[in-house]
C-alpha cells in the first residue's frame, strides 16, 4: 500500500511538473510560431497556434531591412567584455573578503553590500556624469565599465569561497605558493560553479540592457540588440509583428545555448554548496 501511495505521489508530481513546463514553454512556442507566419495571420480571429503558411522570409527581413547583424555583434562585444571584466573584479574581491583577514573587513563588506539597496535609477545621472567626464559617452565602454562591479555577484562568490576548507590553502602555502598562485590555481578552480553562475547572470543583465544604450549611445553603428528590436517594432508600433518576433527568436538563441551548457554549474552555484574537509 505504501508503494502504491509513493508511486501515485511521484506520478502526480511528474505530471504537475510536465504541465508546468508546457505552460512556461507556451510563450516561446508562440514567439516562434508567429515569427513564421504572415503579418496578417497574427491578428485573425479565432487565432491559430500553428501558421498555415510558413514565411521564412521574416528571418531574412530582420537582417536585410535593418542593420540587425551590427546590433547583434555590438551586444556580443558588450556582454562578453562586461562578463570578462566583471569576473576578474568579482573573483578577486570575493577572494579578498572570504580568505584574507584585514582590519575592518566585515564593516567594509557590509558597506559594500549596501550598494545593492540603491536603485539603478538613482545612479543613472552620477554614472552618466562620470562617463561624460571620461569622454566615453557614445562608445561601448560606457556600457562595459559600469557593469564591472556587481555587489550581488561579489556576495555570491564570497559566500561560496568561505565554504572551501582552509586545509587546501594551508597545503598550498607549505608547497611554497603565494597569495596570487593560491587564488589562481586553488580557489578559482574550486569555485567554478559559482563563477559560471555569476557569469550567466551578468551576461543576461548586459544582453537585456535597454536603458544603457538608450542613454549613452547615439550612433546607430554602436547600438545593441534591445535597441535593434525596438527599431524592428517601428515608429508607433507600425512594424511587422512577425519580423519583430523573428528578431526576438534570434536574440534568445545565444542566452538559451549558454544556459543549457552551464545549467549544471548554475544550479550548483545557486545552492552555494562548498567542499567539506
Amino acid at each position: 500500500m505504501d508503494k502504491v501511495k509513493k508511486w501515485f505521489r511521484g506520478g502526480a508530481l511528474h505530471v504537475f511538473l510536465i504541465l508546468l513546463c508546457i505552460l512556461m514553454l507556451l510563450p516561446f512556442c508562440w514567439v516562434i510560431s508567429t515569427s513564421l507566419r504572415l503579418p496578417g495571420e497574427s491578428f485573425k480571429l479565432p487565432p491559430s497556434f500553428f501558421p498555415t503558411d510558413f514565411c521564412y522570409e521574416n528571418y531574412l527581413d530582420v537582417f536585410t531591412k535593418f542593420p540587425f547583424a551590427k546590433f547583434l555583434l555590438n551586444s556580443i562585444i558588450v556582454a562578453v567584455s562586461s562578463v570578462g571584466l566583471n569576473t576578474l573584479v568579482t573573483t578577486m574581491a570575493g577572494y579578498s573578503f572570504a580568505r584574507i583577514n584585514f582590519k575592518g573587513k566585515n564593516t567594509v563588506f557590509m558597506i559594500f553590500l549596501a550598494g545593492m539597496m540603491i536603485p539603478a535609477q538613482a545612479t543613472m545621472i552620477p554614472v552618466y556624469i562620470v562617463m561624460s567626464k571620461l569622454g566615453l559617452v557614445g562608445s561601448l565602454w560606457a556600457l562595459i565599465l559600469p557593469a564591472m562591479i556587481n555587489p550581488l555577484s561579489i556576495f555570491f562568490v564570497r559566500q561560496f569561497m568561505m565554504t572551501i576548507p582552509d586545509s587546501y590553502e594551508e597545503a598550498a602555502y607549505i608547497d611554497g605558493a603565494g597569495r596570487l598562485q593560491i587564488y589562481a590555481r586553488v580557489i578559482l578552480p574550486m569555485s567554478k560553479s559559482v563563477i559560471v553562475m555569476t557569469c550567466l547572470l551578468n551576461f543576461l543583465s548586459s544582453w537585456n540592457n535597454f536603458m544603457g544604450p538608450l542613454i549613452y549611445l547615439s550612433d546607430w553603428d554602436k547600438m545593441t540588440l534591445p535597441i535593434g528590436l525596438r527599431v524592428l517594432q517601428g515608429y508607433m508600433g507600425t512594424g511587422s509583428v512577425s519580423v519583430v518576433l523573428a528578431g526576438v527568436a534570434i536574440s534568445i538563441i545565444i542566452p538559451t545555448a549558454l544556459y543549457l551548457c552551464g545549467q549544471k554549474y548554475f544550479l550548483q552555484g545557486m545552492t552555494l554548496s562548498g567542499l567539506k574537509s
